[in-house]
Order: C-alpha cells, then sequence, then structure tokens
C-alpha cells in the first residue's frame, strides 16, 4: 500500500500530528454501516462517519442522485445566479425548521461562523452594538475562529489560541439528565441575560445534547426559559443543530422536544448523509429581513463552493429519504437498545455515567486516559469507536441492523471492562 506511506509522511489528519501519533487505519471501501480495511478487516461503523452518515454508505439513491447531477452541472458560482437544487432544497428546509432564509455553506463550522455575523448585522441594522455572545460551558461548536471563541473556554482550545480568540460570555451549561431540574442554571442564565443584554447579540446553544464538548443530555424545558429570555431582551437565539438535526435524537430536529422556535438555526452533518461536505444557516424572516432592509443591506459572506450543486443534489436525495423512511421507528428502536444494553455497565468501577437519547448512546468513565486502549479493543473486536477524553459513545446510522448495533455496545462495555487499572 505505497499510498498509506504517502499518508505517513504527508497527510496531516484531524486533532493529531505529523507523522501521526495514533494508528492510521487504511480504508479500502464502505458498504451500508460497515468499513472494509485494506488489510481484510471489517468493522462495524458506530460513528456514521462523524454522526454524518444516516443511511449508511453506499445508498443506492444517494449515489444516483450523485451521478446524474454530475452530468448536468457539477458546480457553478452562486454569486449573481440560481439553480434548481438550491432552491429545491432551501425550501425543504424551510418547510422542516418553520424559518424563512437559507443561507448555503462549506461545514458546520462555517455555517457557525455566518450565524455569528448574521447577528452582530441583525443588531447593527437596529443601530445596537452588540458584538459579544452568551454562550455555554461544555459547548462546542466548531474549529474556525469565531466558532471556537464560543466553545467551553477551559476545556477546548482556548487555551491554545489564547488571547487571539474574541472574548465572550458564559453560563453554566444546564444540569445534566432530560428529566433533571435546570432552575439553578435557569437563574444564573437570567441574571447573566439582565446584567449584559445590551451587549450581547445572541445566544448560541447546542440544544438538548451537548456534542463533542461531554456528549451532555439536557432538560428541553432550558431550551423553553432560554427562548423566552431571549424574546425578552432582544437576543438572537442560535440553535447549533449541526449534530443533532435530522434526527439523532428522535426529533427531526432537537429543539422540538421543547416544542419552540429559534431565531437562528446552524445544519450541517446529516444534511447530505455523509455524502459531501455542506452546512446550512437559516433564520426567520424577522432577522433576514431587518438586515435586507437596513443601511448594510446585505450578509457579508461568500463561499466558493456555496449551494454546490452536487451537495444540494445529494441533500436533497437524503431529505427525502428520510421523510419517505420509518426513520423515528428506527431510531426509537435504536433509543431503546441502547437504554437496554447500557444499563449492563452501569455501576462499574471504572464508570461514572451512562446516558443515551436517539440514536446516541454514551458512557463517561471516571477517567481520561484510557482512551486508545478503549478504541484498540474495540478495532481488534470488529467495532469502529472514536472515544475521546473520558467518553466512549455511539452514533449510529439509522439503518443499522440491530445484531451490528448490539454488538458495539457490548464491544464498548467489554473494552471497559478488559481494561487493568495501574
Amino acid at each position: 500500500m505505497n499510498w498509506l506511506n504517502i499518508d505517513k509522511t504527508h497527510v496531516w489528519h484531524p486533532y493529531n500530528a505529523l507523522p501521526s501519533k495514533t494508528k492510521i487505519l487504511p480504508v479500502k471501501r464502505t458498504d451500508k454501516t460497515t468499513i472494509f480495511l485494506e488489510t481484510g478487516e471489517e468493522l462495524i461503523d458506530g460513528m456514521s462517519s462523524w454522526w454524518s452518515a444516516i443511511h449508511g454508505y453506499n445508498n443506492p439513491k444517494l449515489n444516483e442522485a450523485l451521478k446524474k447531477q454530475v452530468d448536468i452541472m457539477p458546480h457553478i458560482m452562486f454569486g449573481g445566479l440560481a439553480h434548481e437544487q438550491a432552491s429545491l432544497l432551501c425550501e425543504k428546509l424551510v418547510k422542516l425548521t418553520g424559518l424563512n432564509s437559507v443561507f448555503l455553506c462549506d461545514s458546520g463550522s462555517v455555517s457557525v461562523e455566518v450565524a455569528l455575523k448574521t447577528a452582530i448585522l441583525y443588531q447593527k441594522a437596529k443601530n445596537l452594538n452588540k458584538y459579544k455572545f452568551l454562550a455555554s460551558k461544555n459547548a462546542y461548536h466548531g474549529d474556525t475562529l469565531g466558532a471556537m471563541s464560543v466553545c467551553d473556554p477551559e476545556n477546548s482550545m482556548h487555551s491554545i489560541y489564547g488571547s487571539y480568540l474574541s472574548e465572550h460570555i458564559f453560563t453554566k451549561s444546564p444540569a445534566l439528565g432530560f428529566n433533571t431540574d435546570c432552575s439553578k442554571e435557569i437563574e444564573e442564565l437570567e441574571k447573566i441575560l439582565e446584567k449584559h443584554h445590551q451587549e450581547i447579540a445572541g445566544f448560541i446553544l447546542e440544544p438538548i445534547v451537548q456534542g463533542a464538548g461531554g456528549m451532555r443530555i439536557y432538560n428541553p424545558s432550558y431550551l423553553i426559559k432560554a427562548r423566552e429570555l431571549c424574546s425578552k431582551y432582544d437576543i438572537l437565539l442560535i440553535l447549533d443543530e449541526i449534530a443533532t438535526g435530522f434526527g439523532h435524537t428522535g426529533k427531526m430536529f432537537a429543539f422540538e422536544h421543547a416544542n419552540i422556535k429559534p431565531d437562528i438555526i446552524t445544519v450541517g452533518k446529516g444534511l447530505t448523509g455523509g455524502y459531501m461536505t455542506m452546512a446550512a444557516m437559516i433564520t426567520s424572516k424577522d432577522v433576514s429581513d431587518i438586515i435586507s432592509n437596513s443601511e448594510i443591506g446585505v450578509l457579508m459572506h461568500g463561499p466558493t463552493f456555496m449551494a454546490n450543486p452536487l451537495a444540494c443534489s445529494v441533500a436533497n436525495a437524503s431529505i427525502d429519504l428520510l421523510l419517505n423512511s420509518s426513520w423515528q421507528d428506527k431510531v426509537k428502536r435504536i433509543e431503546e437498545i441502547f437504554t437496554e444494553e447500557l444499563e449492563k455497565i452501569k455501576g462499574y468501577p471504572l464508570v461514572k455515567d451512562i446516558r443515551n437519547i436517539g440514536a446516541i448512546g454514551v458512557i463517561e468513565l471516571k477517567d481520561d486516559c484510557y482512551v486508545q486502549e478503549v478504541q484498540d479493543f474495540c478495532v481488534k473486536n470488529g467495532v469502529w469507536l472514536r472515544p475521546f477524553g473520558k467518553l466512549v459513545y455511539s452514533i449510529v446510522a439509522y439503518t443499522i441492523e440491530e445484531k451490528d448495533l448490539v454488538k458495539i455496545i457490548r464491544t464498548m462495555c467489554e473494552a471497559i471492562k478488559s481494561i487493568k487499572k495501574s
């Protein structure tokens, strides 16, 4: 495998050194929910390609959408031009979210950047100089600079980039647990907004599940109160649905658990079913109208590959595939299996907590020094997981077979049981 030697010498992998400090597995192909390695091993994918391949791999309908579109128009600049696939996609997103105005962009991090810029423009259009953001501790919103600045200030990359990042305001993350009382955190939120509302443009929050900042599941009542307070103080509520959107929590979008409507949402990951990099920022009509009718007049952002026709085409096919399937029943069954199987490791000495919702299952350990040991065990036993910190977790494709899901969870548990504490 000469190409793997090239990889070792020249390819810089995410969150890694060059050459890599961890083992890199050579992938030959993928199909459904299986990863086939060049070395002959087969791994059940417990990560659904960082939570994006919601239909599994090599889906015939998604393949067909790409093949058809590539002969029609693989790409066209979006400045001053329009095309059918983008229009159809935006119409779908409007119907699904209940919001009005869609800005298509390249990736989840970029959609967060656009959301932050939009919130500032909205306030500026109202002759308000509000440039700070309120964010939650344990938050993760992406790796670009603006997105990083609203990630958890203590457990993210803030310490590495220091004063280069904009300084924002952080509130306690909602109490852990879907049914846990979060009145104390709501009380702090209210105090911060009362004190700082004149400088805060928006409150950015991952709804119901905080992702890479801790895989924390929380009570929808927090979202309800956040909506109420943001409206009271004329602060935009920005919900980052990049990880939670398109069914991962059992609802199409996680904010539906609280029956609220945000001012802005960002979506990505599952948007194209894991086929192409693409994301979107979606706002209420009020937000886009106020900016568009002001002296500013425009949203100052324009990615080269914005609304790429291939990505739009496969996103349309992915959404249609989702809506025409029994995805809710499948995700509900996945949740039931996670609940049943994870319960078996509850109380184990190394385990701090277990939690799950929808297609997401999490084991939180008491220590963070076992990541590589857990991953190596899982790979050796035919499962692909990528734990981080104290978290051993899985987010699966909705099409996964029950036997494969059970194997993923049981392998996670066996990996933890196999750890020999020094």
